[in-house]
């Protein structure tokens, strides 16, 4: 048996479990704040970043709009945000925090350093992981469909 067929040796396999145990880890520090994984994606952004087109917000999480909408319809629900078409531009909604969405903020300010515990690593160990995942994201979108034959 070759070493490349070892689900041990899998880069994509490494990358999932990483993924399900940072959002498992995730899960009861949101659960206290009445957000899923997905919805707090959306308000770091929007806590970046006030009154954002929809469209903006998908980009930035590469998220679709038939995935996002549902997070946004639920947020906007729960009372956190808000959701308006521009009046110049009626296909362009903008997503804006409310005034309970910003309070949000305050109450998350937990959830960062406790993630950072869990995850074990000094500054500069996290800085060079979210550099080599950013490269690893823009390289595989990069990779052309069909181009398995390719060699690196």
């Amino acid at each position: 048996m070759h070493n490349e067929f070892l689900l041990d040796e899998q880069a994509c396999f490494a990358l999932y479990a990483a993924h399900r145990a940072v959002t498992d880890t995730y899960r009861p520090l949101l659960g206290e704040l009445g957000l899923t994984y997905p919805q707090y994606l959306v308000l770091l952004v929007l806590w970046e970043s006030d009154d954002r087109p929809v469209k903006e917000i998908g980009e930035r999480l590469h998220l679709d709009y038939g995935t996002l909408s549902p997070l946004l319809k639920r947020l906007e629900a729960n009372g956190l945000v808000t959701r308006t078409r521009l009046p110049a531009d009626e296909r362009t909604v903008v997503v804006s925090l409310t005034e309970e969405g910003r309070a949000t903020r305050e109450r998350a300010t937990g959830v960062p350093p406790a993630i950072g515990c869990a995850l074990g690593l000094d500054d500069t160990e996290r800085h060079h992981l979210i550099e080599t995942l950013r490269r690893l994201t823009a390289s595989a979108a990069a990779y052309p469909p069909g181009g398995h034959d390719a060699q690196p």
